[in-house]
């Protein structure tokens, strides 16, 4: 059942437009990050079709698959070795704030549990 909600996901996903904040463009110091409009003459706001789409509900992926990786397993965020023992059947993702000792330290351990490690360092 999985397989077929990542496809629904997927086909979902392609559909779904840019969400960017309104006007970003026309402002260099603006940040593209989607804001909610919020201005009384707002075009977006105001759902003209030209201006672009509202974020809504309906653009989410399926509650059964929700923070899946594509290769169809759940992500998890591993800090230390121990989480890395505890993540049987999940892909694994290592912190971004975990030093190059423990990194390598972590990624030896998840190669023997035979896990994912999603992003790799080194030479490990």
């Amino acid at each position: 059942m999985a397989e077929r909600l990542l496809r629904v996901r997927t086909r979902q996903k392609s559909k779904k437009p840019e969400f960017n904040l309104h006007d970003s463009h026309k402002k260099k110091r603006l940040g593209t990050s989607w804001r909610k409009p919020r201005g009384l003459h707002n075009k977006l706001r105001q759902q003209i079709a030209a201006k672009g789409k509202l974020v809504r509900v309906g653009y989410g992926s399926p509650r059964a698959v929700k923070g899946f990786h594509p290769c169809g397993l759940p992500e998890v965020l591993v800090n230390n070795v121990a989480e890395v023992l505890k993540a049987q059947g999940f892909v694994v993702r290592i912190a971004s704030g975990v030093g190059m000792k423990k990194r390598l330290e972590m990624q030896a351990k998840a190669a023997e549990a035979g896990l994912r490690v999603l992003n790799p360092k080194g030479g490990a």
